[in-house]
């Protein structure tokens, strides 16, 4: 049975009733909090807590290393889980993908939280929290992707920009509460936090998934997809199957270009959000209360500023808005760095106050409808959710174990710093010269925007 074309208004613009609009928003912006909270939460505890209790026989630097290596296991996963659920969310739709990897990530995460230490059930300790991270990492491998795939093809065609921009709300929302969460649990007494005090943000991920999951299972599927469906059906079209990798090869320059995008968003949001706060701490010697303080700055203002920037992407582009925040962090990264080397409480937290208020969520937040833009609606999940995954491994993974290499070996300058930062931004640059406009974009249309 060929099931009914989506409704469309008077133009060929498809179109979703604003109850089921509103409903895919509050869903996708819970998902992409539920995944930004878990990746705060772990790199928190990872810090202060899952080294002595999972990795108690090692000295202080090396379990510190652990469960940084246990983290970063969940990184390399991620582009296997984002290319196995993309060709699911290609193939049955974007709905079904969302529901299994939101159920993925939130028992994981409430999984960590469980656990047995170390002194508890010895070595499995460790390998059942290396376990939950992988399932934390394919799980999120698809979700980012998806999360935003359901918003643009959702929302009218003047007002992507505004809804793709919710997944970037979300991101904020998740790093804010467990941030918040985190910072209030550790000033109990040490004893009490150590041994539970720590799991309950881990727990009370499980009161998020449970909504985002109810409002998941409600969502209508995206239009895009069952207007791709209906035309598969009404044609007979089942040779999708096995063209995925002639798709590929048809689509290097658009595939190249997003993920010059996607690395230069991500690469500054780890060298700011990861490195640089615990640059202010481990080698300015700073209270680490200094950057986490402009990093929750930040995130209040980024919940301004990214609707406005989205609405200003739906006004004049995707491309425009996103160059200015590129050739923006080109031009701060030496003051701002100048600046941090101050020394001086106040002017530090105001530059984190200005990148984690700024560019990092605006440029997430123009990213997320562009990139939908950019591919055919065949291949679209893949792809997408491919690129922003290779890109986490090439800049949220690699930028910042770059980074403190390179100034290692130049120590005590700073200017190793500055020049990754630049190089990041300039890759941001030159990829959306060369991208083409995309926000009037037909979504429905199968061939790839470049």
């Amino acid at each position: 049975m060929i099931p009914p074309a989506a409704p469309r208004a008077d133009g060929d613009e498809l179109v979703v009733p604003p109850a089921d609009l509103r409903r895919a928003a509050v869903s996708s912006w819970l998902g992409s909090a539920l995944e930004y909270m878990d990746f705060t939460l772990y790199t928190l505890a990872a810090a202060l807590v899952f080294g002595p209790l999972f990795f108690p026989e090692q000295s202080p630097a090396v379990a510190l290393i652990a469960s940084f290596g246990v983290y970063g296991s969940g990184f390399l996963i991620r582009p296997v889980g984002g290319l196995f659920f993309g060709r699911v969310g290609d193939r049955h739709g974007r709905k079904v993908v969302l529901i299994a990897t939101l159920a993925m990530m939130g028992l994981a995460t409430a999984g960590i939280g469980l656990l047995p230490t170390y002194a508890q059930i010895g070595v499995w300790a460790p390998l059942l929290l290396t376990v939950l991270r992988l399932v934390q990492g394919f799980g999120a491998g698809a979700e980012l992707a998806g999360a935003s795939l359901l918003m643009v093809e959702s929302a009218p065609k003047h007002k992507r920009g505004f809804f793709g921009s919710v997944v970037a709300m979300g991101t904020n929302s998740g790093i804010f509460l467990a941030t918040v969460l985190w910072l209030s649990l550790s000033q109990m007494p040490k004893e009490q936090f150590m041994s539970w005090g720590w799991r309950v943000p881990f727990l009370l991920s499980l009161v998020t998934t449970f909504v985002a999951l109810y409002l998941r299972t409600s969502v209508k599927e995206s239009p895009v997809f069952e207007e791709l469906r209906r035309r598969r059906e009404a044609q007979k079209h089942e040779a999708e199957h096995g063209s995925v990798w002639r798709d590929v090869a048809k689509a290097k320059k658009p595939f190249l270009l997003s993920l010059a995008i996607r690395v230069s968003e991500n690469g500054a949001v780890y060298l700011v959000k990861g490195f640089l706060v615990g640059y202010t701490a481990s080698t300015l010697g700073l209270a680490g209360s200094v950057a986490t303080t402009g990093v929750m700055i930040g995130t209040v203002i980024g919940f301004a500023t990214v609707p406005l920037f989205g609405k200003l992407s739906d006004r004049y582009g995707r491309r425009p808005v996103f160059l200015a925040f590129a050739v923006f962090q080109l031009l701060f990264a030496v003051p701002a760095l100048a600046l941090i080397h101050t020394e001086n409480p106040v002017i530090i937290a105001i530059v984190f106050a200005v990148f984690v208020g700024g560019p990092l969520p605006n440029l997430y937040g123009v990213e997320s409808p562009w990139l939908v833009e950019m591919f055919g609606a065949k291949h679209r999940y893949t792809f997408m959710s491919t690129v922003k995954e290779v890109g986490a491994v090439l800049s949220g993974g690699l930028a910042p174990i770059l980074t403190a290499g390179v100034m290692a070996a130049a120590a005590p300058a700073w200017w190793p710093i500055a020049v990754i930062m630049l190089a990041y931004a300039a890759i941001g640059v030159l990829g959306a010269w060369l991208a083409p406009e995309t926000k009037d974009r037909d979504l429905s249309a199968e061939a790839d925007a470049c």
